[in-house]
């Protein structure tokens, strides 16, 4: 074959290749896989801070109940009296050591409200309040329980003294009565802030007597003064004391006989309070959300959780003081012994917020000068 030829051939084996080529069913492609999403991770519930005072004490299974039900689990910061949790508060408020307070009370309301620090929150179970505990109407502050500061007295003691127990502040300033009671500096205990607002509500700031006219007769007939409740009470009072104590008259709660019934195992108390009207002071305590807390949510569960009946009915046999809940049963041992004292004295918060730090430093001027 003649070369030329040979090579036009060759040329045309080439095309009829590419036209093979080209007419020949192109390649399976290759499957790209279906991204898939993973399921997102649930956020766990956080951990809720309880800032609260000394005196907080209720039943780990109650609180146990609250995590079983919400998956919130509570951690709770004691932060000392009433007074020193709220300074403490306010020198934190920008970067808040916890989510919600328990223990400020009416005493202290006015202060804490005008800070800033809570949020207002309209929990459903203030259904279930009495409207006389509603100080905030805000609700900033939500009542969670309530207590009465007032005399007790030792009944043996009155007995074998022949000398009639006190009926009325005012006794303690007889002769009768010198040397017989022991109260607590208001400037550094609870109930001795509450006992001097029983007097300033009983007798006033001016007139022919005033608060510290009583006062001043009291330091006469030699009413001794120390610094806490604990002094005051396991200290010097006889009944506290187990007899080591002298005096048989203390500032204490009205519910300090049911306390020494459950606590001594008595059939009956060896103390009585002074439940007249006017020698007693209704004491609040409120229950409040952080404003500057991060789990609002989380902590209003926690709120309606301490308003239920559940957290409520737990509380009379730990702190001693009465369920804010009206559905809360208080026991059988507070009917019995925990009388509730008739037409108490009562201040609105914004004039003992006023009047507080000058009360105070009158008292002292009187009593330790």
């Amino acid at each position: 074959m003649p070369l030329l030829r040979f090579r036009s051939f060759l040329v045309f084996l080439a095309l009829l290749g590419l036209i093979a080529a080209g007419c020949a069913a192109p390649p399976a492609a290759t499957p790209v896989p279906t991204p898939t999403t993973a399921p997102a991770t649930p956020t766990p519930p956080p951990a809720l801070t309880l800032v609260t005072h000394d005196s907080f004490d209720i039943s780990e299974a109650v609180l146990n109940q609250f995590t079983a039900e919400t998956g919130i689990t509570v951690q709770i910061l004691k932060s000392g009296d009433a007074g020193e949790m709220l300074n403490t508060l306010l020198l934190s408020k920008e970067n808040p050591l916890g989510d919600v307070v328990f223990g400020i009370d009416n005493t202290f309301l006015s202060r804490a409200l005008d800070a800033g620090l809570f949020a207002p929150y309209a929990s459903p179970l203030l259904a279930d309040i009495p409207d006389e505990f509603k100080l905030d109407p805000e609700n900033r502050l939500l009542p969670v329980d309530y207590g009465f500061v007032t005399l007790n007295y030792d009944i043996a003691w009155f007995e074998k003294a022949g000398i009639p127990p006190p009926t009325d502040i005012r006794d303690l300033t007889q002769p009768a009565y010198k040397g017989l009671t022991v109260v607590e500096n208001p400037a550094s205990s609870s109930p001795g802030l509450v006992f001097l607002l029983i007097t300033v509500g009983r007798f006033g700031e001016t007139g022919s007597y005033t608060y510290l006219d009583y006062w001043r007769e009291l330091r006469q007939n030699d009413v001794l003064v120390v610094d806490g409740w604990n002094e005051a009470y396991w200290g010097a009072f006889t009944v506290g004391s187990g007899g080591e104590g002298n005096r048989p008259i203390v500032v204490s709660y009205a519910t300090s006989p049911a306390a020494e019934v459950y606590f001594n195992n008595l059939e009956a108390p060896p103390t009585a309070s002074v439940n007249t009207p006017g020698n007693s002071f209704l004491q609040i305590e409120f229950v409040g959300i952080l404003a500057k807390s991060p789990h609002r949510e989380a902590a209003a569960k926690l709120v309606d959780f301490m308003l239920s009946p559940t957290f409520q009915e737990d509380i009379p046999l730990h702190m001693f003081v009465y369920p804010a809940n009206s559905k809360a049963d208080s026991g059988d041992l507070f009917r019995q012994w925990a009388e509730i004292p008739a037409d108490p004295v009562t201040l609105d918060p914004a004039r003992i917020a006023a009047g507080r730090e000058g009360w105070i430093a009158a008292w002292t001027e009187v009593m330790l000068r």
